[in-house]
């Protein structure tokens, strides 16, 4: 399978050409086509992962083919367990997303154009996976970004639609800068973007060892260029801000882009790129990633509690969640953090088609206008909760599975990281319950919401995804870490060891303590809840009086959209008013118009010159042959009589003429002569 992994991104491709030339005349008007090729796309990611993994393999698989041979820049595909692990991932949730948005996306104008998009993201984020290459793996993501736009973007007749797709892709655009940068950093250094293979920027990476700017060495340089790009994919803190607005697109592009796998592309950019981070001994890159993903895993709780649209509360908790996995990163908890991506990929998922069935059964997304929805849609009731439980990190699901790794890693690392993270849990959980209290449990608060369960093509993959937010986990239990013996290889010996003794010798397992706190925190989130939402011992009134300006500067997102609109949304605005004013007034009035009019000026003072001075001189001497002609044409009579009359005529004038000039300058000799001569 190995030899053919190359076709995993090749079939969406096929898929979204096919949709694209014959859109609505296909089976299901594309729909079934997208899905096929996901399909196909899944069932290779199955056999391609059950061949590595059963196979044991350590070394990864390369191939390469020459795209630029002047510059010698070669194109290929990589399989390594990391690269197994994300087709899986990618194509699960791709696959259950396609599905379900038959159901949802019913009767839309534009359904095939849908289905074309879909299978155009997934080619762009499979391709990202399988890269062996920096630079093809920049391609990828930049057409993950394009493909994103057009999706949060697909109902652009919607002003907040069309604004929330610019809005997500320039926002990318300025962490993309900085992984552009990363990479010709590494290229400059290493001079290859291959990542493995002796030529390799794995292989090179002993020239980034050196000292470079503001005392960081190059390869830490490097890391925090890379990490630039994840900051803006992965909506780390401050390039948070697209990641909410872009609940703007149709849920089911929430579930696919959103939760499982653009956003993901920000954490497997720095795990894909770890031995860079490794290679700089002083920890300063990862000391910055661990940080920044703390706060932003707190920052972003905070915000969820206060959120009352069922899509932003989780798309906060997207972003509060990949805050963990970043954070998981750089304390060195390199395993942790991709089985934290893969376990949230499927619950997120979940939740995110589970709030799209509730909209699809209400018409609405607000919370306040919800409740009791347990009893009329039961299937997608059950199926929300279970992936909220793994969300919360309940022992025994597969969230509770990976974030106990995370919490284990950084109990041993970074007690300050341990703290966060083990306060975001309590977070998640109690604006999580908040959440399914608001919405499932109670009475109905808005009489005219007649709510229904959703059609079982939707349900099916709730279903799926819900199971999978269950056993998923069980892969990397900490009494036999299967994932965790299975990913440190792909670092390779020198960076494996290189992980293993920055951890001091620590091996993650089961730890008694961290288990004890992280499910008190789970617990005592859940049971905050129950108490406020569900049965209200804690009047949510008596809060609001001490903590009101709390609540108000939560619910208003810490006013960061505001602070941004009126610092560099302003100045760019202000200053694109000083450009357009200068390009109307000094470009366009001043020098373009003025040439022009300087132009017609001169081109008016030739056109007098060339019509009365050149044309009138031409003229005159037409005018006067015309007239010479005109004058002398009665010579021409053709009378011979009259030619020799004009002859001996002319010749008495001449010589008379020979005469007097001859007498005036006192010549008698020649004067007589002619006398002569004229007797004669």
């Amino acid at each position: 399978m190995t030899e053919i992994a190359w076709l995993i991104p090749i079939i969406p491709v096929i898929a979204f050409v096919m949709i694209i030339a014959f859109g609505r005349r296909l089976p299901g008007e594309g729909a079934y086509i997208a899905i096929a090729g996901m399909l196909a796309s899944l069932g290779m990611s199955i056999a391609l992962a059950g061949q590595w993994f059963a196979q044991a393999h350590t070394e990864p698989f390369s191939k390469s083919a020459n795209w630029m041979p002047g510059l010698s820049v070669n194109m290929g595909y990589s399989v390594d367990a990391l690269s197994c692990v994300m087709l899986l991932v990618v194509t699960i949730v791709a696959s259950m997303v396609m599905i379900y948005s038959i159901g949802y996306m019913h009767g839309d104008k534009r359904f095939p154009r849908y289905f074309a998009y879909l299978s155009l993201f997934a080619a762009a984020m499979l391709t990202l996976v399988i890269a062996n290459n920096i630079l093809l793996m920049f391609m990828a993501w930049e057409l993950v970004g394009l493909t994103s736009y057009l999706l949060i973007g697909f109902w652009f007749e919607k002003r907040s639609a069309m604004r929330a797709a610019k809005k997500a892709f320039l926002v990318t655009r300025v962490g993309d800068v900085g992984f552009l940068a990363g990479l010709v950093l590494l290229y400059l250094h290493t001079g290859s973007f291959d990542l493995f293979g002796a030529t390799g920027i794995f292989e090179n990476l002993s020239k980034m060892q050196v000292i470079g700017p503001l005392g960081l060495s190059l390869a830490g340089l490097a890391g925090l260029l890379l990490f630039c790009g994840a900051i803006g994919k992965s909506a780390q803190f401050p390039l948070h801000i697209w990641l909410p607005d872009a609940m703007e697109g149709p849920t089911p592009v929430s579930a696919l882009i959103h939760a499982a796998t653009m956003v993901a592309a920000g954490v497997y950019l720095v795990a894909r790129m770890y031995p860079v981070f490794l290679a700089d001994t002083s920890h300063i890159a990862l000391n910055v990633v661990a940080y920044v993903g703390a706060f932003t895993a707190l920052f972003a709780a905070s915000i969820g509690i206060a959120q009352n649209d069922i899509k932003r509360v989780l798309a906060y908790s997207t972003v509060s969640q990949l805050g963990y996995m970043i954070m998981a990163l750089g304390v060195l908890g390199y395993v942790a953090a991709i089985f934290h991506l893969m376990t949230h990929a499927f619950f997120k998922a979940q939740l995110f088609l589970g709030s799209g069935s509730v909209i699809h059964g209400t018409g609405t997304q607000d919370i306040r206008q919800m409740g009791g929805l347990r009893k009329k849609m039961p299937w997608t009731y059950w199926t929300f909760l279970i992936s909220t439980l793994s969300l919360c990190g309940i022992p025994f699901t597969a969230g509770g599975f990976s974030k106990e790794e995370i919490l284990t890693v950084a109990f041993a690392n970074n007690p300050i990281i341990f703290f966060a993270g083990t306060l975001g849990a309590f977070m998640t959980a109690f604006y999580m319950f908040r959440l399914v209290y608001k919405t499932f449990h109670g009475e109905p608060r808005n009489k005219d919401v007649h709510a229904h369960e959703s059609p079982k093509v939707m349900l099916v993959p709730l279903g799926i995804l819900a199971g999978l937010a269950i056993v998923a986990g069980f892969v990397g239990t900490p009494f036999n870490n299967l994932f965790e013996h299975s990913m440190i290889p792909v670092l390779g010996a020198q960076f494996a060891g290189e992980l293993e003794r920055s951890m001091n010798g620590f091996a993650p397992g089961f730890n008694l303590i961290v288990f004890a706190i992280a499910t008190t925190a789970a617990l005592g989130g859940i049971g905050l809840a129950t108490i406020i939402w569900l049965v209200p011992i804690l009047k949510i009134e008596k809060l609001e009086r001490p903590f009101g300006w709390l609540a108000k500067l939560v619910e208003n997102k810490y006013y960061i959209d505001e602070f941004y609109n009126a610092t560099i949304i302003r100045a760019l605005m202000i200053s694109a008013a000083v450009a357009y004013w200068f390009d109307r007034w000094v470009i366009d009035y001043l020098i373009v118009n003025g040439v022009g009019y300087l132009t017609l000026v001169a081109s008016a003072a030739w056109s007098w010159f060339d019509r009365n001075v050149v044309d009138g001189l031409v003229n005159l001497v037409a005018w006067t042959t015309g007239f010479v002609g005109r004058s002398i044409r009665y010579l021409q009579t053709g009378v011979t009589q009259q030619y020799m009359f004009l002859l001996v005529v002319s010749v008495l004038i001449i010589s008379l003429a020979v005469l007097g000039v001859a007498m005036l300058s006192g010549d008698r000799a020649e004067a007589a002569w002619i006398h002569l001569s004229f007797r004669f």
